[in-house]
């Protein structure tokens, strides 16, 4: 009888062992939601310059650096030892979203634009409705006034000078004291 007793205490605790420790995993994997569910805010991290694909599609071979700086902006990257190359990297880090890796790489025979290589981009269309992640079917407002708003505007902004001038109250006069102290 005792052991029996041995054993079934032993079969016992194997199981309440097994059950501590399955508990642990979904104990980890409920403090992980959470701690998910109350994090208020994740920074987004942009880096880089952000190069659209009319920007890449405006680039011409035997271009001036001038004339690609004109078009691009200022590159992320040159290096002292490779002074013909330019690199463009653009690093988007976001709470819920993958994160996004862009490169193109320019590369000069002494002031011309000789050739260029890198990922395919984005529109700047494209782009702007990707960081929008919140909204589900939005549409962009059109961003035109019509001849009527815009008369509505002009006609509440109008203050006559006549009016104004009778309104408006004449400045208070003020004496300060002078800068220098009397002389001795």
């Amino acid at each position: 009888m005792a052991a029996s007793f041995s054993r079934t205490s032993r079969l016992l605790l194997s199981v309440i062992g097994c059950a501590a420790a399955a508990a642990c995993g979904s104990f980890d994997s409920a403090s992980h939601r959470i701690a998910d569910s109350i994090t208020p805010y994740k920074v987004e991290v942009v880096q880089g310059n952000f190069v659209s694909k009319e920007q890449v599609e405006a680039l011409k071979p035997g271009m001036s650096r001038l004339q690609v700086r004109e078009i691009l902006g200022t590159p992320l990257v040159t290096s002292v030892f490779h002074a013909d190359r330019w690199d463009f990297v653009f690093t988007l880090k976001r709470q819920g979203v993958e994160p996004q890796r862009r490169k193109l790489a320019l590369f000069f025979k002494g002031d011309a634009l000789e050739r260029f290589e890198g990922d395919t981009m984005p529109s700047e269309a494209e782009f702007v409705a990707g960081l929008d992640n919140k909204r589900v079917n939005a549409q962009v407002p059109a961003l035109e006034a019509s001849e009527e708003s815009l008369r509505q505007f002009s006609a509440a902004r109008v203050v006559q000078p006549a009016a104004a001038a009778a309104s408006a109250p004449a400045p208070a006069a003020r004496s300060y004291p002078p800068l220098e102290g009397p002389s001795r």
